[in-house]
């Protein structure tokens, strides 16, 4: 099996077809990439790319330009994200499709659920859509 939960201090020993109990609160907030946006791994699984998240935004942090190379789901528990083509609002829920592009942004902050099939690619600032 290769997926885990990063930092999870239940897991070692357990057997290949256990559940994996996550203890959230445990988990550290750990720096991205991206400055003002932190995360927790829930779930990630080098192999194939899937990765489940929380992530904690700062009032005005923005993820640079990103293709979704697989859908990608994110519910809004706190706060909020937008982009060019709208809003999503705490309690409500986005799903982009494999292929789209977009850059988000938060402007007071936000607690995200995110999920993604296999990792976003990211553009450099200057690159063409």
């Amino acid at each position: 099996m290769t997926a885990v939960t990063p930092k999870a201090s239940n897991h070692d020993g357990l057997g290949v077809l256990a559940s994996r109990y996550v203890d959230v609160a445990e988990l550290p907030w750990e720096p991205t990439a991206f400055a003002g946006i932190e995360w927790k791994i829930l779930l990630k699984d080098e192999e194939s790319g899937l990765l489940t998240a929380l992530f904690k935004w700062e009032p005005g942090s923005e993820l640079p330009l990103h293709e979704h190379t697989d859908i990608e789901q994110t519910f809004v528990i706190e706060g909020s994200i937008e982009d060019e083509e709208g809003e999503v609002t705490a309690g409500n829920f986005v799903w982009r499709p494999t292929g789209s592009r977009h850059v988000a942004r938060s402007r007071n902050g936000a607690v995200l659920l995110g999920t993604f099939l296999r990792p976003n690619r990211f553009f450099a600032a200057d690159a063409a859509e």
